[in-house]
């Protein structure tokens, strides 16, 4: 059976071959870049054929309407930004009961409206808007031949990239999918030593390595466990260009011949004395770093963890083989480093210990000797993660807490059940019943301060578990009751995932998101919706009662963060993991 090969006219005034990967009676498979001459906010995509086609199934755009051979499909909240020269992949299945068809023609209707998530809308008494949010029912274009969803997983996941995409920090690439984003900070470096890149912490643009770790190393898990579901929306190569950022600037941090490794660039003070853009910082930005004299194996343990997660993406996801062998040559000198000098870097680093104060190291080190193990097979790496291991029900999963996460890890290397008894009860007590308070509407509430962070993350470990065969019936419905909480199901049906659905925060505790592009002068304390929409970040949250107002002044519900999206990100893509495989169990029902 020969592969087809239809031309796609494009409106931006060239022409594209649209390979057809594959081919049956019946049917075949295909893709279409999309290089726009201009810059791409919504957009439509027309498919004209020759003959009658019965079905087209996209993965990363919805079918908005169709006769028998023009299908109109549109952009989804994730991808709706396209740049010019950006080489978007658009994959689609064609199914057609008779002759398949022989040629077709592909093009762009200019629509700059046609995605969702544009941040417009009238405001209500708490400050969201007033529209109810739209659970797609069946996941719409994304869920081919999968479960049911309550919420478009797929969607939320490629919002959730954008976000970190929107938290870079330095000289941003040609592809950059943040319109309102720019080069920042690219001199931020130590002594004629490069420390440009990483990401901005949260609202504000310090860089501190021991959340910003965290949260590369939990990504990467995600992506490892669930590479399937990033396959299925079509946003791989995002996830790819994504992860990658913090790892080129972790390896810009360590420097094994001076046993050196920078932990944090700007002060916190200074910088949350400047609201403005980041593109505009003026302030100096000291670089702070840890050595043989001030010990710091607690965030040196969280970037082993990182790196060595990072080398396994790029070695078997992404291939990019030099740089995975470079990420594992630099994991394996720092866990040295970090085994022989150990201490909390916050005992001398003393500028980190208002923001992320850290309370020991072996939960990162046990967490750290797994993945080289993983990464390895050297069993003097999982020798030391047993060693370090501290047994017990965690307080929770976060920047500060990797008990849990070295428990997952390690159950799936020793399938020990002293490991599963530690996931079991730390997923038991965010559990309705266990020590964890919870919402009136059902959130885990574990402490004020970013109550949907801590939820999602236990969400994710409860996704892992059940990916590993833990109770996977009762802890795939406890990740789903958490993850539908957030996208929907609470007492003010909002969307806590900014851009997604019709219903979200739009005044979020964000410095870059609140400022115009177009001026140096930026108001912190004005009561209008950002100008930027913030696409994919994950607000702190309601309070113990479900209660929300979208304040930009009320840092504690409505700031964002790199660790409050991490473990969200993993849970959604072990939901759409398990909705792709046919393997999501109807959604529990919402308690508000």
């Amino acid at each position: 059976m020969c592969l087809l090969l239809l031309l796609g006219i494009l409106a931006s005034g060239w022409a594209a071959d649209i390979t057809i990967t594959q081919s049956w009676n019946g049917g075949f498979k295909g893709y279409v870049k999309l290089n726009p001459s201009q810059a791409l906010h919504g957009w439509k995509v027309h498919l004209v054929f020759d003959r009658p086609v019965d079905n087209i199934e996209v993965w990363n755009a919805e079918v908005e309407s169709h006769t028998a051979t023009e299908w109109v499909v549109h952009n989804i909240n994730s991808n709706g930004d396209i740049n010019p020269g950006a080489d978007y992949l658009l994959e689609f299945v064609v199914r057609a009961a008779g002759e398949q068809p022989s040629h077709g023609t592909f093009f762009i209707e200019g629509d700059g409206n046609s995605g969702s998530g544009s941040g417009s809308g009238t405001g209500s008494g708490n400050g969201v808007d007033s529209t109810p949010t739209q659970p797609p029912s069946s996941g719409g274009g994304n869920n081919t031949g999968g479960s049911a969803m309550k919420y478009n997983y797929g969607d939320a996941l490629g919002l959730s990239i954008l976000f970190f995409d929107a938290q870079r920090s330095g000289r941003l690439p040609q592809n950059n999918p943040i319109p309102w984003r720019g080069d920042s900070a690219v001199n931020d470096g130590d002594n004629g030593h490069d420390l440009s890149g990483g990401w901005y912490d949260a609202g504000d643009h310090v860089k501190f390595n021991l959340p910003m770790s965290f949260s590369s190393w939990v990504l990467n898990y995600g992506f490892l466990k669930f590479t399937d579901a990033y396959i299925s929306a079509g946003i791989k190569d995002m996830m790819c260009d994504m992860v990658k950022w913090p790892l080129d600037y972790f390896k810009k941090c360590w420097i094994p011949e001076k046993q050196t490794l920078y932990v944090q660039v700007g002060d916190g003070y200074a910088d949350h004395g400047f609201w403005g853009r980041p593109e505009n910082m003026h302030m100096a930005r000291p670089a702070y770093k840890v050595n043989t004299a001030c010990r710091g194996s607690d965030v040196a343990g969280n970037t082993v963890s990182a790196m060595a997660s990072g080398y396994l993406i790029f070695k078997d996801i992404c291939e990019d083989a030099a740089f995975a062998d470079s990420l594992l040559e630099a994991a394996k000198s720092l866990y040295t480093f970090a085994k022989n000098n150990r201490g909390k870097y916050t005992d001398c680093v003393t500028q980190a210990k208002d923001f992320y104060g850290s309370t020991g190291d072996a939960d990162e080190l046990s967490a750290a000797a797994i993945w080289l193990h993983k990464a390895t097979g050297d069993t003097g790496y999982l020798q030391d993660a047993k060693s370090f291991y501290p047994a017990g029900t965690a307080w929770g999963f976060n920047w500060n807490d990797a008990d849990v996460g070295a428990a997952l890890l390690l159950h799936e290397v020793t399938k020990d059940g002293k490991y599963r008894n530690d996931i079991d009860s730390f997923l038991h007590s965010y559990m309705p019943g266990g020590s964890v308070p919870m919402t009136p509407c059902g959130l885990s509430f574990r402490n004020e301060w970013g109550p949907n962070r801590h939820a999602a993350n236990a969400a994710f470990v409860a996704a892992v578990a059940a990916a590993d065969g833990l109770s996977p019936d009762e802890f795939k419905k406890y990740a789903m009751s958490q993850i539908n909480y957030i996208l929907g199901d609470n007492k003010l049906h909002i969307s806590y995932e900014i851009g997604f659905g019709n219903r979200y925060p739009k005044k979020p505790h964000h410095r870059g998101s609140s400022c115009p592009t177009n001026t140096n002068n930026c108001d912190g304390n004005s009561g209008a919706d950002n100008p930027n929409v913030l696409k994919g970040g994950l607000v702190g949250g309601p309070d113990q009662g479900d209660n929300y107002d979208d304040r930009r002044d009320d840092y504690v519900k409505n700031e964002v963060a790199c660790d409050y999206n991490a473990g969200f990100q993993g849970a959604l893509a072990g939901l759409y993991h398990f909705s792709v495989n046919n393997a999501l169990p109807p959604a529990p029902s919402a308690k508000c």
